[in-house]
C-alpha cells in the first residue's frame, strides 16, 4: 500500500507539474516580461536584464525566508493561472461542441448549413456530369469524374453530414451517430455504454487517448487566448497567442477526427457482438432490421 501511495502520488506530481505548474510559470515569465518591455521598448531586453539585477540587488534577495516565500508566491501563481487555463479550456471544448440554440449560434449554424448545401449541390451536378460522361464514352469522362471526387471531398470538408453545430467540432463528434443510424439504424449514443463494455483494452485505452487529446487541444487554445491578452502590454505575444491558438484549433480537430473514426469503427466491428449479448439475432451482417431490433431492446419499451 505504501508504494502504490508513493507512485501514486508521483504520478499526480508529474500531472500537476505538466498540466499546471509549468504552464502557469511559463505564463507568468511572459506577463512580467510584457509588463516590463511594454508596447514602446517592446524589443528592448535591456530593461528585462535591468529589472532582473535589481531584484537580485533589493533589500532581502540573500535572506532564505524572503526567496521561500517569494518562490511559494510563484508556484502559487502558476498553479492559479494554471487552473484557471484548465477552466477555460472546458468552456473552450464546450463552444466547440455546443449545439444550435441560441441567435449566434443559429446564425453560425445557418451559415455552415448553406454553405454544405452549395458544396452537396455542386457534388451532385458533377456527379451527374460524370455518369453521362461514362454513359456517352466522352474523352473527358475521366476528368469528370476527377472532378465529382473533389466536389465530393469538399463537401466533406465542411461536414460529412448535413451540419446542427455552429463549429465543424461538434458535427464531427456527433456525426458516427447520424451515419451509424441512417447504415444500420442502432442508436449509438443508447448503445455506446454497451459497445464500450463489449469492446476490448485496446480500443477503449485509443477512444480515451482520442478524447483526452480533444480536451488537450482545447486546453491549449484557452492557453492562445491567455497570450493575446498580454497584447494589452506587449504587442509580440500576440504572435505568440495566435500561433498557440492555430496549433490548438489544428490539434483539436485532428483529435475530433480520430475519435469520431474510432466511435465509428466500435459499431462497425463490434455490432455484431452486441446484437449477440442482448439476444437479437444475427447471423449474418449487421442489417438495419438487426440494428432497430438492438435499438429497441437497449431501449426498454414498456
Amino acid at each position: 500500500m505504501s508504494a502504490f501511495l508513493n507512485a501514486l502520488g508521483g504520478r499526480l506530481a508529474e500531472r500537476w507539474l505538466a498540466l499546471l505548474a509549468v504552464p502557469g510559470l511559463v505564463y507568468l515569465v511572459s506577463l512580467a516580461t510584457a509588463v516590463t518591455l511594454g508596447q514602446r521598448h517592446w524589443y528592448d531586453f535591456g530593461r528585462l536584464r535591468t529589472r532582473l539585477d535589481a531584484l537580485a540587488t533589493a533589500p532581502g534577495a540573500d535572506s532564505a525566508g524572503a526567496l521561500a516565500v517569494a518562490a511559494v508566491a510563484v508556484l502559487a501563481g502558476a498553479a492559479v493561472a494554471g487552473t484557471a487555463a484548465q477552466a477555460a479550456g472546458a468552456l473552450v471544448e464546450k463552444v466547440w461542441l455546443m449545439d444550435g440554440h441560441g441567435p449566434l449560434a443559429r446564425r453560425l449554424t445557418g451559415r455552415r448549413v448553406r454553405r454544405w448545401r452549395a458544396a452537396d449541390a455542386e457534388y451532385r451536378a458533377a456527379l451527374v456530369a460524370a455518369g453521362r460522361a461514362r454513359i456517352g464514352g466522352t474523352a473527358d469522362a475521366d476528368a469528370r469524374t476527377e472532378e465529382a471526387e473533389a466536389r465530393y471531398a469538399a463537401r466533406n470538408r465542411i461536414s460529412l453530414v448535413p451540419p446542427r453545430h455552429p463549429f465543424w467540432t461538434g458535427d464531427r463528434i456527433t456525426g458516427p451517430d447520424r451515419r451509424v443510424w441512417r447504415a444500420y439504424r442502432l442508436d449509438l449514443t443508447l448503445s455506446w455504454p454497451h459497445l464500450w463494455l463489449l469492446a476490448p483494452d485496446t480500443t477503449r485505452t485509443e477512444l480515451a487517448t482520442a478524447r483526452t487529446a480533444l480536451s488537450a487541444a482545447a486546453r491549449l487554445t484557452a492557453w492562445g487566448l491567455a497570450y493575446a491578452l498580454l497584447t494589452v502590454w506587449w504587442w509580440p505575444a500576440a504572435l505568440v497567442g495566435a500561433a498557440t491558438v492555430a496549433t490548438g484549433m489544428t490539434r483539436g480537430r485532428a483529435a475530433a477526427t480520430s475519435f469520431a473514426e474510432l466511435a465509428e469503427a466500435l459499431a462497425d466491428l463490434h455490432g455484431r457482438d452486441l446484437a449477440a449479448a442482448v439476444g437479437a439475432e444475427c447471423e449474418g451482417s449487421f442489417t438495419t432490421a438487426v440494428g432497430e431490433r438492438v435499438t429497441r431492446l437497449l431501449s426498454k419499451p414498456d
